[in-house]
């Protein structure tokens, strides 16, 4: 795997577990806490929803799903 791809999943998993940790956060806190652009966070968070993990309940605020995860 390209390590810009395992830096990505890498990414993405963390920002599922803060979300899962937190309950409901909003886009931008995300953005505060991982210090990346607002861009790059949607595009995580549309690979989260796409995989039906996170759903946004509210605009820019977002929660994990009832889906059952196995975190390696």
């Amino acid at each position: 795997m390209k390590p810009s791809t395992d830096r990505m999943l890498t990414r993405i998993k963390s920002i599922y577990l803060y979300i899962k940790k937190r309950g409901t956060v909003t886009t931008n806190e995300l953005v505060e806490e991982f210090g990346i652009t607002q861009r790059t966070i949607q595009r995580d968070l549309n690979v989260l929803d796409f995989n039906n993990l996170v759903h946004s309940p509210s605009r820019g605020h977002w929660a994990v799903t009832d889906k059952k995860t196995k975190i390696s």
